[in-house]
């Protein structure tokens, strides 16, 4: 079984939001860190080369594979600003349609700039999910 290649690592955070060459993407990095760590009261660490994670929590899947991950994180990628909200989007219709502009996968919200989306409905999503992660994973962490 092949190893998860993205792990919580001693990257410097700051200097990683610092190299986004986009100056807007890179502002809002810089609020999104702020708004997580006030979410998980964390300090967000690098989780493999692009990710920063706030929190974490250990998961299982039924083929067996276990592996440790952010109970939420952000990644400021060329296209979009990618939150990953773990619970996925399933309970936050109402959230969502209030949002602004934004796309979903199955746990990442994209987002081309914070100016796009309502930041008090963001700050919600994100509170909501660290609540759910907290409950449903009681060994989950915020240190």
């Amino acid at each position: 079984m092949a190893e998860l290649k993205t792990k919580k690592n001693d990257g410097d955070v700051k200097e990683f939001l610092n190299r986004t060459e986009d100056v807007t993407r890179r502002a809002d990095s810089f609020t999104v860190l702020d708004l997580m760590r006030a979410a998980t009261g964390a300090e967000g660490v690098m989780w493999g080369d692009s990710i920063v994670g706030f929190g974490s929590y250990h998961y299982k899947y039924a083929s067996g594979r276990e592996a440790d991950w952010p109970l939420v994180a952000f990644s400021p990628r060329k296209d979009n600003l990618t939150l990953y909200i773990m619970p996925g989007f399933d309970q936050y219709d109402t959230l969502l349609q209030n949002l602004g502009k934004h796309k979903t996968g199955k746990a990442c919200l994209y987002i081309k700039r914070l100016s796009d989306v309502n930041l008090a409905v963001l700050k919600e999503l994100v509170d909501r999910s660290v609540e759910h992660m907290l409950k449903t994973h009681p060994k989950g962490s915020v240190s």
